[in-house]
Parts: C-alpha cells; structure tokens; sequence
C-alpha cells in the first residue's frame, strides 16, 4: 500500500468511527446525518455515502473525492448529498479539518425557529465564543438552482457579514433546516456537534424557567473560552 493510500485508509476509518458516533449519541435518526475530513495537501475529502444505513456501513463503504466533490475511487458509493455544503466550507474555511452534519431534536428546533443561540451559560462558552448564528432563509432561486451548495454560501456569508471566526464559533445553525459543525478532526467535530445539541436543549429550557434570562458577561464567556482555547489554555493534561 502507498503512502497516499495509507493516509485515505486511515481517513476513511476516522470518518466511518465518526459517523457512528452520530447515532451512539443521539444525533440522528435513521441517516440524517454525514461526517467528512479533508486533507488538502493530498487534495481529497472522505465522507459518508448517501443514504447508508448506520448498521449497515463500513469503513471501505466511505466516498472519496476530489476537493470539488468528484468522486475519485472505481465503483464507489455515491456521496452524501450534503457534500457540496461541506465542500463550500472547507473552500472558505481554510482551517477547518472535519464537518459534522445532523438534524438532532433540540439543535433543529432552533434553526427551525430561525433564532441565533445566545450564550446563557459556561457550558456553551466552553466551546463556542459567543452565540451560535442561524443564518437567513435561502430563498426560492437559491433552493432551486443549487440548493446544497448555497446552503454552504448563506453560512459563509453569515460568518463575513457578522464578522464571526470559524475557529472560535464551530457551528451554525441553518434557518429551517439543521446544524453544521466543524473541528480539527471528526472526532472533534461530532463533539462540538453533542455540545451544540446539549447547549440549544438547555436554553429552550432556560427561557421557559426564566424568561428574562441574560446572556452571561463578557469577562466569564472570555474565562471559559480561553482557559480551553489559545496561547493561554491550562484546563487539562496538555
């Protein structure tokens, strides 16, 4: 085996472990869902097939294309139909390794409400810097002309017109649809996709306990934020 085919075989294993994780923790039911990595200097993106069964999936099952989403393996499955709003996002978001794409309960509720997701708590400032957007409605023109890959445009465009960092908020919410996150690595990237689904269940709940309820301060987001991420970080072993 050659090294580039070595490195495809060990994405392709990461990515099906990733995908999952999807329904051990509750993320999708039946196959709404997809996980994919990159790798940019081999110039390739591994994700799931479409419309696999979870149960039924394996790790050589998953679909290897180029960095414009065609397919680059004889006879492989057909690629989730979702790839080319992960391929829109790898394009724009230079640092992002690995998307997660799901319909979970609670994050879905918000999308579907159209409501960006404040910050009321350090559980979610542990992991999102500040509150998570929900991106405007595609209209009729963009559904129908190349629904998925403006789905990636309206979240970029979300990110540029609210001047968001990709890096420091790795997740959106897509009005009427669903969440997208993204990590260093699938793995990573399913967890910031749990937090995301936890997160948007505690402030559904928050805003029924209080409904006056305030975002927390500036100084105790900056707290959690940093003691995990950057230059500074001392929570855990290093």
């Amino acid at each position: 085996m050659s090294s580039r085919e070595q490195i495809i075989a060990e994405m392709k294993q990461r990515v099906y472990e990733a995908n999952l994780e999807l329904p051990q923790y509750g993320l999708v039911k039946l196959t709404w869902g997809n996980v994919s990595e990159i790798n940019r200097k081999l110039g390739v993106i591994v994700i799931k097939p479409s419309g696999v069964k979870y149960e039924k999936m394996t790790a050589d099952q998953m679909v290897v294309t180029d960095l414009v989403g065609n397919p680059l393996e004889a006879n492989s499955m057909n690629p989730s139909s979702d790839l080319p709003t992960h391929v829109v996002l790898y394009q724009s978001f230079e640092q992002i390794k690995a998307i997660v794409h799901t319909h979970s309960t609670n994050s879905v509720m918000w999308a579907q409400a159209g409501r960006d997701l404040p910050a009321y708590g350090t559980t979610h400032a542990d992991a999102f810097y500040g509150k998570i957007p929900c991106t405007r409605q595609l209209t009729e023109t963009e559904v129908k002309e190349a629904y998925e890959k403006n789905t990636g445009h309206v979240i970029v465009e979300t990110f540029q017109e609210r001047k968001l960092k990709a890096n420091e908020i790795p997740g959106v919410l897509v009005y009427g649809h669903g969440p997208f996150t993204w990590g260093e690595t699938p793995a990573k990237a399913v967890e910031n996709s749990l937090i995301l689904d936890e997160i948007c269940l505690m402030a559904k709940e928050n805003e029924q306990i209080n409904p006056a309820i305030h975002e927390i301060p500036q100084y105790l987001l900056d707290k959690h934020y940093y003691r995990k991420h950057g230059a500074h970080a001392y929570y855990g072993q290093g």
